[in-house]
């Protein structure tokens, strides 16, 4: 895919394969691994951290191919999603950081390019998040409110 901003086309990225089936190696069923998003999600991690933690630790490769459904289609049944969207959440740290540069550095041009790049990453992704409904209609960003929304 090309970049947005940079006039570059990107990297080519490898694919999975186009009938994924489950691997013989993996010693646990669909509702151990259910178990175990529930359990990582209860300690704080999000769905990200949980995949890699469980392809890094059970050697699980994918939970969607072991059980037929995504983490954040399991969270969503337990009830345990968040707010925000985890990606959502890494944008607005991400502003957060800069802000902070900015503060220490006011001449710092790059890092406010940065920062205008990164809110409109977030405005376009908000405006997707509020079509699918996983943002509430009324949810707005607001640079000046950005650490209330973290927490």
């Amino acid at each position: 895919m090309a970049r947005m901003y940079s006039r570059k086309k990107g990297n080519s990225g490898s694919t999975k394969p186009s009938a994924p089936q489950a691997p013989s190696w993996v010693k646990y069923s669909a509702k151990e691994i259910e178990l175990l998003v529930v359990k990582y999600a209860k300690e704080g991690k999000t769905a990200s951290q949980i995949g890699l933690f469980l392809r890094d630790e059970y050697g699980i490769p994918s939970v969607k191919v072991m059980t037929g459904k995504t983490i954040s289609a399991i969270l969503g049944e337990k009830e345990m999603t968040k707010k925000l969207p985890d990606d959502l959440t890494a944008l607005l740290k991400k502003v957060l950081s800069i802000q902070e540069h900015l503060e220490a550095n006011h001449k710092d041009q790059p890092a406010v390019r940065g920062l205008t790049l990164t809110e409109s990453k977030i405005l376009r992704l908000v405006k997707y998040y509020k079509k699918t409904g996983r943002v509430s209609k009324d949810w707005n960003y607001n640079p000046k409110q950005i650490k209330m929304n973290i927490e």
